[in-house]
Order: C-alpha cells, then structure tokens, then sequence
C-alpha cells in the first residue's frame, strides 16, 4: 500500500505470497539469503505481476461457465510430459538444474539470482539458456 497499490490489490498480492511461502517453504536455502530477503523478494514479484496483469486490457470474449471436463488422453498425455520435463530437469548438471528451479520454480529474476549467489549475471544467463536448451531437447 506504500507504493501506492488499492487496498484489495495488497490483500490479494498478500495472500499470493503466503501461498507461495507455504508451497515453496522447502526450497528456501538459509545459506543463500536471509528469509526476509526470501520473503520480500517473492512479495516484491507477485507486486510486479499483479500491476502488471492490472496494466493488461480484458479480452472482450471471456467465456463464462463450467469448463468442459478435459478430454482423458489430454490428461494423460499432460501427466506424462510433466513426467518427462521432471525428469529431464533431474539429469540436469547441478549448477543448471538449481539456477533452473530458482528462475522457474523460485520466481526469481536473473538480476536477483545473480544477488543471492554471487555469480556474474552473464554466467546466469548462460547456464540458464543451456539448461532450457538441453530441456527442450529432451521434450522432443
């Protein structure tokens, strides 16, 4: 509310990043950061997004409704590339896998990566992209 944001979009940015605390508590690493670093960087995003989402027009054709059930060799056909992208990201190298699952899975930019471990921002840009790389070749 100090940046200026309305009260209900504070609740709402609040509530998303207790959410994300409380789905993402084991990935906090007390060796990288302090968790008030860790919280107030996840807090600081979900602001970021949601001004973001608030700057974005409406598309004019939102269907409203129940969805249809997904068809089941949708589902299963999602399942197994999420188990496939798991296990892929898995057989990563150990630098590129946990530079993967702070950018993707920690919300965290590479600016803010590169603060949390003291790596050049280059070297993040570059493990990253090898990385997603060797993913989109496993995906294939």
């Amino acid at each position: 509310m100090k940046s200026g944001a309305e009260v209900t979009l504070a609740e709402e940015c609040t509530q998303e990043v207790m959410a994300t605390l409380w789905t993402k508590a084991h990935m906090f690493d007390p060796t990288r950061a302090n968790v008030s670093t860790w919280v107030f960087t996840i807090a600081r995003n979900k602001k970021i997004d949601a001004l973001r989402r608030q700057k974005r027009p409406e598309p004019e054709d939102l269907s409203w409704g129940p969805e249809a059930e997904p068809d089941q060799a949708d589902v299963m056909s999602l399942r197994q590339e999420s188990e496939q992208l798991a296990k892929a990201v898995a057989e990563l190298p150990e630098k590129q896998r946990e530079l993967i699952e702070r950018a993707y899975f920690g919300d965290l930019s590479h600016s803010e990566i590169a603060e949390e471990t003291g790596l050049p921002l280059g070297t993040i840009k570059s493990r990253i992209r090898l990385a997603l790389e060797k993913l989109r070749h496993e995906m294939r």
